[in-house]
């Protein structure tokens, strides 16, 4: 009997020894925030200071949109003063992530933060009113150029797309993808109007800013429905705001009498008032 005890306890403590061994091996870094704020006085330079429990390397992101290295050499304590007056905005009260990484390559994403502007926010500088009409011009207004081959003839179109749905990444650059909604209107085509909807993988690259394969569905509610895969490669950004985009989409339908079609698109993206999730 006290054979078998003793074989009890030896498993109990193997793998209460093995529990704490797991524990270690996967190492969590804590980040501690210190200060976070916009002096009163201008030029109004955004303080950061936080505090790791682990040597690490770092960087922090404003709006989603602003990135900026803290450092770049591992260390634990992490401070950086940020002239945000070329920045632009919306709101008074600003959100920011702090993302590390330590010796071993582990990544963590901090919580969100915030801090208040000490002054309301205005369209001046690199927000111009140029900015603001371009941005509700080509966002809401203007569509933009399509190159159109069907039946091998030549065909100049004018599309729309808004991307409604989109899912955070971690770089907080780009989502990780989104479903969008699109209107293309064909000049002198049979079939001129076309309602889609589609869903991109955003995977951001160097040099250039995206590559993003999609599929989507189209339909002219009049017969003439089919599938489109569909290849974007975002070019540039533009204003810190928007990103102009190439786009080639193949229009297709698994059975009917339709042609087939290709499009070759030059747009501009922005999932400024996409939902998040």
């Amino acid at each position: 009997m006290r054979k078998y005890l003793l074989i009890l306890v030896l498993l109990f403590l193997s793998n209460l020894s093995f529990a704490q061994n797991e524990i270690t091996e996967q190492p969590s870094i804590e980040i501690f925030l210190i200060d976070a704020y916009c002096k009163p006085d201008t030029p109004h330079p955004f303080i950061l200071s936080f505090y790791t429990d682990a040597p690490a390397k770092s960087k922090v992101i404003l709006d989603k949109k602003y990135e900026f290295s803290v450092s770049d050499e591992f260390t634990e304590l992490h401070n950086i003063q940020i002239d945000i007056n070329k920045l632009f905005f919306l709101d008074k009260q600003v959100q920011f992530v702090i993302q590390v990484e330590d010796s071993l390559g582990n990544k963590v994403t901090s919580e969100t933060f915030d801090f208040d502007l000490p002054y309301e926010p205005v369209i001046t500088g690199g927000s111009s009113l140029l900015t603001l009409c371009l941005f509700g011009g080509f966002v809401f207004l203007l569509p933009t150029p399509n190159y159109v081959i069907q039946k091998g003839q030549s065909y100049f179109s004018l599309t729309k797309e808004i991307p409604f749905l989109s899912f955070r990444s971690k770089s907080f650059r780009y989502p990780a993808s989104y479903f969008a909604l699109e209107f293309s209107y064909i000049f002198n085509a049979e079939d001129k109007k076309f309602f889609r909807t589609s869903y991109k993988r955003i995977f951001e690259i160097p040099v250039l800013e995206y590559l993003a394969p999609g599929i989507g569905g189209y339909t002219n509610f009049a017969g003439n429905n089919g599938i489109a895969p569909e290849l974007t490669i975002g070019l540039f950004r533009l204003f810190d705001t928007f990103t102009i985009y190439s786009r080639y989409r193949y229009n297709f339908q698994p059975s009917g009498d339709k042609t087939h079609f290709h499009e070759i698109n030059l747009g501009l993206y922005s999932g400024f008032f996409s939902v998040y999730l």
